[in-house]
């Protein structure tokens, strides 16, 4: 009896993932790749797949999801905005700046976990 762990298919597709990477920046030839590839998806254990990949750097991890800004736009716009509105209607009595001064709150402010954008 053996006590080694099976290998999934999802534990073979991350390797040969991380193959297909390093073929695209250049860090494997594609008849290497070839070679590890085949060996990926013959693989019955999972300590047979570490040694396909021992000689490639780690992957980047990828950035946390909250610490995204979105492109071109800073929300320190917002509070602007907010003061020129809050002087228009301080000096002439119009609402009106309010409007759109809640539609850009609302599409660029801040957002609460677990809710979704909506765009």
């Amino acid at each position: 009896m053996t006590t080694q762990m099976r290998a999934s298919d999802e534990d073979r597709e991350r390797i040969v993932a991380r193959l297909n990477e390093a073929v695209g920046k250049g860090l494997l030839t594609l008849p290497e790749a070839e070679e590890r590839i085949a060996t990926a998806y013959a693989a019955r254990y999972l300590d047979d797949l570490p040694p396909l990949t021992a000689d490639l750097p780690d992957p980047i991890p990828p950035k946390p999801e909250g610490s995204r800004r979105r492109p071109g736009f800073d929300p320190r716009v917002l509070v602007v905005i907010a003061a020129l509105a809050a002087l228009v209607v301080v000096t002439h009595g119009w609402l009106f700046p309010l409007i759109p001064l809640v539609i850009l709150a609302m599409k660029f402010g801040p957002r609460r976990h677990g809710h979704p954008a909506r765009m």
